[in-house]
Order: C-alpha cells, then structure tokens, then sequence
C-alpha cells in the first residue's frame, strides 16, 4: 500500500513520525534492544583490538610520539559527524539512516547513491577483510601457523566465520547483541591488560603531554595522513544506528549511544597508543613503533615481551574475536539498511522480507553474507594485493557518505537553526565543520590515491586504490541510472520518497502485488 504523503510531511522541517517502530510497516521487534546493547553494536562494529593493531604502527611511522595527537584530531570530525547522526535520528529514527536522512535532504538520487550505496559497498568491503583477517588468526591461536600461510585455508575459514554470522544475525538482533557483550569485553580486557602492563615494565618511558599536541606536527602532508589512517580507526560506531527500530526509544538511546561509544573508543585507543609508545618507543629499529616490520600488527609483535607468550595468545584471539564481532555487526546493519530501502521502494521488494520468527530480515542477511562470500573468493582469485588494495579504498567512501550525512543534517534542519542556540549548534554549526572536515580527507584521500604508488597496485599510472575508491562510486551512480525506471516512484518523488513507507502494514501487499514482508511460515 502505498501512502501519498501531505504538504507537511514535504516541508524539510516536518515534525517526526511519532508512530512507533512497529507501526511503520517493516516487521522488526521494537523493544529488542537498551542502551548497553546499541553502545556493544557500536564499539563492536569497528573492531577496536583489530583497528588499533593494525592501525597505530602505521601512524607512528607519519608522525612518531605524536601518534596519540593523531589519535585525537582524528576523533574531532568523527564527533561533529556524530551530533549530525543523533540529531537527525531524534527526528528520523528509521533503519536505513544515512538513505532516509540524505533522501530527506537532498532528494532520492543523493539518497539512494551516497545515503544507499556508498555506505553499503564499504561495509561489504570490509567483511572481506574482517572474515579474512579473522580467519588467519583463528587459524593461529589454534596453532596452526601451516594453514595461517595457505590462501585456500584462509579462504575457507573466512567463509565458514561468514557463515556462520550469517547464522546469527538472521536468528536476530537481540542474540547477536548477547555474543557481542562477551566478545567486546574480551577485546577491552586485552588491549587495557596490554596497557597496563606496558606501563609497568621495567625500561617503558614516562608518558608526556606533549605527545597530544596538535599543532607539532611537521607539516600539513604528514598531518593530513596521519589524520585520515584515524579516520579509519573510528569508522564503524554508525552500524549502531541501524537497529533504532528495534531500540527501546528510538529516538533518544541510539543518539546518547553514538555518543558513548565514540568516547569509549577515544579512551581505549589513547590510553593502547600511550602505553606501547611507553614501552617500545618510535625507534626504526627492534620493537620501535617506527620499525615498518612491526607496522601492520603492533600488538602481535609487542605482545611477549609485555605479557608473556601465553597471555600473548590472549592478545591475538582479542584481535581475532574484534575481527569477527565486527563481521557479526555488519552482517546485522547492512540487511537492515537494505531493508528501509526495500521498505520505501528503492530496491526489491525481496529485501524487505522479515522471518516469521526471527523478525529479522532473513533474505537481505542471506544476501550480504553470501556476497561477502563471493567478492572475498573473487578478489583473492585476481590478486591478494588487489584485496588489500580494496580494504584501503574504503577511506574514501567513508569519508564520502560521513561528509554527505553531516551536511544532510544542515541542511534538512535549516529552517529550525534559529530557534535556539542549542539548535544552531548541534544541528547546524557542528555538523557543518563536520561535513567540510569529512569532505576535505575526501578530497586530500583522492589526491594521494592517485598516485601509482598508493597501495599495491596501478593500471595506466594511475593508483589502484584510487581506481576502486572512485570506481566503485562512479559504478554506483552508473547502477542507479540503471534501476531508475525499475523503482520509478521513489526517484519521481524525491525528497518525499521516504515521508512515509511505500509498504506500511506486514499484512498488506504492495503495489506490484507481492508482500515483501512474507516469507514461508516453515522457513527456519
């Protein structure tokens, strides 16, 4: 059924639907999960034990002692960005956020590529990496280190963790949050047991303040990449945002839980990059943080001599468990996304199919987890480099649709930042700095991928990264072109597209005569 919205519904500054979640047609179990359960998601979703230790080697080798001041101006456009997430879920608290909020505000095209697309080929990239490197350490802590260094067991490991998120995650939300409480905490007692005990060696140095200046970095260039690797760090708290619908009040606990999260993970990153700078220092030689043998996995490499080799292996299942409780976590955001799209009719009405049981979007979880599946088998079939260089061209597109939703915040609030100085804050100036600051690493990103050089591979002097980066958005964009005619209502309505559901009542077939929410009452 489809409702034809009224002229206020239209206007940028329309009041939210107050109806609750149930009520908007798209079968999720309202209700399923608190405050404690968003903040799990969230801080699971970007696998703090796996970032850090794989990110913070590579931002010593840029900017040395200063990594930790990194650390810190790359939070600030991730917090502006998250006042831009939490106010707009306030006033449109809908599973597909990023689609509804950019639709909302700059029509269905700009929804449907940068709020749509965008986000979702990132996450989908990443699970190829989160089950690959999920899978080698695995295979390690089993003491496997034969198998760690064969491709076709790796492989196969990586699609047996997928499927078994897939397993999960279709089973529902509030079971996936139970299995991430246990798995973050095991990330969280590692990496401070890590912390604490670097600090306490004998020979670590006194941590110094100085190593949080901003403005000691030698140069704009170094800066901005040490900048942009933290940009990578933080990605990941917004997956938390996809179960507003099944969030008890939606419209408060996932924005104070973007908040607490992000925090969080500023703390534990901080206190982890302090505590190995301490302990090894930024030297280019031996267990130095500045040692590019020790770049891609700090704390595999720090791991014995700080806490031993047993505890060591505590370390590595840490970093293995964040893998795979960042998989689990886009493997609950990504058919949730794709099902509001569903949902407002952007895409087939086959992602909007909720399990009978479950309440879960069994078809669209299905999906992600055997495309993940596929693209890992592909990438790895062209090259191994080649799927490395994908990994690192999600900077871009994280950067794309942060920037898009924080300006999407501005400007859908326009007309209501005169209201109060709170309003002209949250919604207006923050966002704003948050938007330009996202769009600028962007920018800055695209720039430095050119470069044959970027990554690991090129075509025609041109980097290959860059070329997957801006490639899979130009595809994107070619992609809808494509399907414009199919879903011809939501691009004809524009901004109004997702005012209200295209499919609003379980019960109730849509307009091409199938419901999207049935599903076969046997199904398991």
């Amino acid at each position: 059924m489809t409702l034809h919205p009224t002229a206020a519904d239209a206007r940028p500054d329309a009041a939210p639907d107050s109806r609750p979640p149930d009520s908007r047609g798209k079968g999720l179990r309202s209700g399923s999960v608190g405050l404690l359960g968003a903040v799990a998601l969230g801080l699971s979703s970007v696998a703090p034990a796996y970032s850090i230790a794989v990110t913070l080697g590579l931002v010593t080798l840029v900017v040395g002692q200063l990594a930790p001041a990194a650390l810190l101006v790359g939070f600030v456009p991730i917090l502006l960005t998250a006042f831009a997430f939490r106010e707009l879920n306030r006033e449109m608290p809908d599973c597909g956020t990023t689609f509804v909020w950019t639709t909302r505000a700059f029509g269905a095209p700009t929804g449907w590529l940068a709020g749509g697309w965008v986000p979702q080929t990132a996450t989908l990239i990443a699970m190829t990496a989160l089950s690959q490197v999920g899978a080698v350490y695995l295979l390690q802590v089993l003491g496997l280190d034969g198998l760690a260094g064969s491709s076709v067991a790796v492989t196969a490991t990586a699609l047996a963790l997928l499927a078994a998120g897939t397993f999960v995650a279709r089973r529902g939300v509030q079971i996936a949050a139970s299995v991430q409480y246990v798995l973050l905490a095991l990330q969280l007692i590692a990496l401070f047991g890590f912390g604490a005990a670097a600090f306490v060696r004998h020979g670590a140095a006194t941590p110094s303040l100085a190593w949080l200046n901003p403005f000691a970095f030698g140069g704009a260039g170094s800066f901005a990449e040490s900048v942009l690797l933290c940009l990578f760090i933080y990605w990941g708290w917004d997956a938390l945002i996809t179960v507003n619908e099944e969030t008890s009040d939606a419209d408060k606990v996932p924005g104070r839980a973007v908040l607490v999260s992000t925090f969080v993970l500023l703390g534990t990153y901080l206190f982890t990059a302090f505590a190995a700078i301490a302990f090894a220092g930024t030297g280019a030689t031996g267990l130095g943080l500045g040692n590019a043998a020790n770049a891609t996995d700090v704390l595999a490499t720090l791991g014995p001599p700080v806490v031993g080799a047993a505890l060591a292996v505590v370390v590595k299942l840490a970093v293995c468990v964040s893998a795979v409780s960042a998989l689990l976590t886009c493997l609950v955001s990504s058919p949730r996304g794709s099902l509001s799209m569903a949902a407002h009719g952007a895409l087939p009405a086959a992602f909007a199919r909720i399990h009978p049981r479950y309440r879960t979007p069994a078809f669209g979880t299905v999906f992600f987890g055997v495309a993940a599946g596929a693209l890992l088998v592909l990438l790895d079939l062209v090259s191994a480099a080649f799927l490395g260089d994908a990994i690192l061209s999600v900077g871009l597109l994280i950067a794309c649709y942060y920037g898009v939703t924080a300006l999407a915040c501005v400007r859908y609030f326009r007309g209501s930042l005169r209201r109060s100085p709170r309003d002209l804050l949250l919604k207006g100036v923050l966002p704003l700095l948050g938007g330009l600051m996202m769009l600028a690493a962007f920018a800055r990103s695209a720039y430095d991928m050119i470069e044959p050089g970027y990554g690991s591979t090129s075509f025609d002097g041109v980097g290959g990264v860059f070329l997957l980066g801006v490639g899979s958005i130009v595809l994107g964009a070619v992609v809808m072109l494509a399907v414009r005619a199919r879903f011809r209502p939501f691009f004809r309505d524009g901004r109004t597209a997702v005012v209200a559901l295209t499919v609003t009542d379980p019960t109730v077939t849509d307009p091409t005569g199938t419901d999207p929410t049935d599903t076969d009452p046997t199904e398991d």
